[in-house]
């Protein structure tokens, strides 16, 4: 972690005193760093890596797009969707599967890329965000969220997408139902408190082979306990379903297509997958009868709550050796699984240091000065390297 300059941090905690009628600069408060988003533009924000200077911490700052400011002062539901967003995520944020808010606030600079200006930063005063979203929409600011910077290696659409036609990757079954269980247990905590999520899709998902973490809450939505809310429990699962868990196991897309972002504001974020009802396995005819089954019966709306859906998960997650309080498992399978678990580590571990050693032959190869014969044994390493990696079993 940086370890935060002192005297940095005590200019910017007493500027209040020294300037009474002023606020902190943008750049006081933040180094804003190059975009981090484009690998999968989003509809209404962009978000960019930037150093809190406050924390030292690292944080990946979404800002609202320029375009959807109201020039005369109208307050567009993208803007409205900031505070939306900083309301769930604080009411979520006892999950662990859930991205961090760090900061909330407004700032004045217009670029996409912001740059200098005034900012104003409530922190984790969520009410007071939300409260002071019609004064600074009608000066023309932007609103902003700081939030815990997640890796791009980690996210599902930027290791599952091939960079060549013909290459499909999925997530072994021991992964993508360790995933599903904890999407499940994500579900469950959310539909308690009123909350769906709605906006699955890859590039929301965040796995490192052990955690789930989710991001972008924007287009989730807050129920208010009326009749006909057990539909959006359904809908959200069926979501999960066919806009996640189907591409986890297959490497496709629910409309069978190649992987690719979709990005769209709210009333596309809810009604994405709404006609497809019947999911096509044919493409991967080696996943669990099971799996496929309680799949379907999500895209089907025949599951209604969460825990339907958990419950189902834990009959298949049987079937491939994970022991369950609800289930029998054999004790073959739970050994075999266990050596499962062992070789899925190894190849973690080697996937990196092939990775690692590509990097090593790629940068030696542009070095100035190396003679020809050098240069094309290294990047002969490079080809060979990248169809081992092309040819991977794990995203």
């Amino acid at each position: 972690m940086v370890i935060p300059n002192f005297t940095q941090i005590w200019d910017i905690l007493s500027l209040s005193n020294r300037f009474p009628n002023a606020m902190p600069n943008l750049d006081d408060l933040y180094r804003i760093d190059q975009f981090n988003d484009t690998f999968a533009l989003g509809h209404y924000a962009r978000v960019l890596d930037a150093l809190d200077r406050r924390t030292g911490l690292a944080v990946a700052f979404k800002v609202l797009r320029p375009e959807h400011l109201d020039p005369l002062g109208d307050i567009r539901w993208e803007y409205r969707a900031f505070a939306n967003e900083a309301d769930l995520l604080s009411k979520l944020s006892g999950s662990p599967h859930v991205v961090k808010l760090m900061d909330c606030g407004y700032i004045e600079a217009r670029g996409e890329a912001p740059s200098g200006g005034e900012i104003v930063s409530f922190q984790q005063d969520i009410m007071g965000f939300i409260r002071a979203l019609p004064e600074y929409a009608e000066r023309g600011w932007r609103p902003y969220l700081a939030e815990q910077n997640l890796p791009r290696i980690l996210n599902l659409l930027y290791l599952m997408k091939p960079n060549q036609p013909g290459v499909r990757w999925r997530l072994p079954s021991e992964e993508g139902l360790a995933l599903a269980l904890q999407f499940g247990e994500l579900l469950k905590t959310a539909h308690s408190k009123g909350i769906v999520y709605m906006d699955h899709k890859l590039e929301h998902v965040y796995w490192d082979g052990t955690t789930l973490r989710i991001i972008d809450l924007n287009s989730s939505r807050q129920l208010e306990g009326a009749t006909g809310d057990e539909q959006y429990y359904r809908m959200d699962i069926h979501n999960l379903c066919v806009g996640i868990l189907y591409p986890l196991f297959t490497g496709l897309s629910p409309q069978k297509a190649a992987l690719r972002p979709q990005p769209g504001p709210i009333h596309e974020a809810e009604g994405r997958y709404q006609d497809i009802l019947e999911l096509d396995f044919g493409v991967e005819p080696s996943l669990s009868l099971a799996l496929q089954a309680l799949l379907q019966d999500g895209a089907s709306m025949r599951l209604e709550t969460a825990e339907q859906f958990s419950a189902g998960l834990h009959q298949v997650g049987s079937l491939h050796g994970w022991d369950f309080p609800d289930q029998y498992t054999s004790p073959a399978s739970r050994d075999a699984r266990a050596q499962l678990r062992a070789g899925l580590s190894r190849l973690r571990k080697g996937q990196a240091e092939l990775r690692e050693a590509r990097d090593l032959f790629r940068e030696a190869a542009i070095q100035d000065g190396i003679t020809e014969d050098l240069e094309a044994e290294l990047r002969r390493l490079v080809k060979s390297v990248t169809e081992m990696l092309n040819g991977r079993v794990i995203p």
